[in-house]
């Protein structure tokens, strides 16, 4: 008779038919989601909480997840959003000077599933070639999975197309935000209340990563947080001196219903610096008249070369992104800035002569590569040229 502590204790069923058997940790329960993977060699922890993975199961590439633990200071968002997690090998003791917790545990108490013991390099392959499929992760102690109800939620699942998720992940209310960066020996400092007229930046919310705030807190501004539908009129009611228009998850035209008239009022503005990242991004591009499509498996990971067309330099991003721009859609007077050297799709565009600008991938990295952290500074220079003017 066999051990029943071999026994699989986590299943998941793609929309396509394949069944995979592992062994769960975290919550128990089932889950619907899209599935997606991501090559990242770190910050496991920091992508689980990033809310661009709403209505996501992510697979992570790299083999070794959970045994740096999990710390507090690496949340994005306040708890988890990716719906769960697939890994080659189940989580091992924590051994890492900053951790302060367990993987599994805090999985369990934040009510997301993972599973482990898959051939992770085959589920990837599968996506690769086969598009980001719909799939159920379920975890249970016992070992028993309806596979046939499991195969149907799957088939049944709308998927993230028409979807707007941002208001969900978005914040309820306005709030300030002056922490900064972590620095070694000090954690994260707030900003120096006795700065010399700090610079006023109104960050719309579509699911910013906290570390994006504090990129731009590290600049030297003062910032206030308006929720995803926040409207023209009560951004300019704080006398930003630029907007920043932040990362997020679902489908952007979804998103745009309400945030691109708002997008547009601003633009009125003629003077008035405008800066996205992720959805904030493709919300620019549709407000000046773009399209955005649904890509086949997205690009998600912190190693992906962009290329920027001003002098050809190459930059290391991270991204995190199921839909992109169309750059054959882009109007006249929009330039497309950067461009992904593994697929050519759109990563960045600017107005001509005016100090508004978007990228796709994520210049705060978190985790990733710091290539373009030189944008938050680029933003504050066109904040000080607007004053000085």
């Amino acid at each position: 008779m066999s051990d029943p502590s071999d026994r699989p204790t986590a299943c998941l069923v793609t929309a396509d038919g394949d069944v995979f058997y592992g062994r769960g940790f975290g919550a128990t329960g089932e889950v619907v989601a899209e599935l997606v993977f991501n090559t990242a060699m770190t910050g496991y922890q920091e992508i689980m909480t990033d809310p661009s993975y709403a209505g996501q199961v992510v697979t992570f590439t790299f083999p070794h997840i959970g045994n740096t633990g999990i710390t507090a200071e690496d949340d994005q968002a306040t708890d988890p959003v990716a719906a769960g997690i697939v890994v080659r090998w189940d989580p091992t003791q924590a051994s890492n000077w900053r951790a302060a917790g367990e993987l599994d545990d805090w999985m369990r108490r934040r009510g997301r599933i993972g599973i482990g013991g898959l051939d992770t390099r085959r589920l990837t392959r599968a996506i690769r070639q086969q598009g980001a499929p719909h799939g159920v992760l379920a975890h249970n102690a016992d070992g028993e999975f309806d596979i046939e109800d499991m195969l149907r939620r799957a088939r049944g699942w709308p998927g993230l197309v028409g979807l707007d998720l941002a208001r969900e992940v978005s914040c309820r209310q306005s709030y300030r935000w002056d922490e900064r960066l972590w620095q070694w020996g000090e954690g994260f400092a707030a900003a120096d209340p006795e700065a010399d007229r700090p610079l006023k930046v109104v960050a719309v919310d579509y699911g910013a990563k906290r570390d994006i705030l504090r990129s731009l807190a590290q600049t030297g501004a003062e910032i206030v947080v308006l929720p995803a539908t926040a409207t023209a009129a009560e951004v300019l009611s704080h006398n930003p001196e630029g907007v920043f228009l932040s990362n997020g998850p679902g489908d952007p035209e979804a998103t745009g219903e309400y945030a691109v008239p708002m997008i547009r009022e601003l633009l009125d503005q003629p003077d008035l610096p405008l800066f996205g990242i992720c959805l904030g991004h493709q919300m620019l591009a549709l407000a000046v008249g773009a399209r955005t499509i649904k890509m086949s498996h997205g690009h998600h990971g912190a190693n992906h070369p962009v290329r920027r067309n001003a002098d050809g330099r190459v930059e290391i991003t991270s991204m995190n992104h199921g839909f992109a721009v169309d750059a054959q859609s882009l109007p006249d007077g929009v330039v497309e800035t950067h461009v992904s050297l593994f697929d050519g799709s759109n990563c960045g565009i600017e107005l001509s002569g005016r100090p508004v600008f978007s990228v796709q991938y994520h210049p705060e990295a978190s985790p990733g590569p710091q290539d373009s952290a030189y944008l938050f500074d680029r933003f504050a220079t066109e904040m000080r040229t607007r004053r000085a003017d």
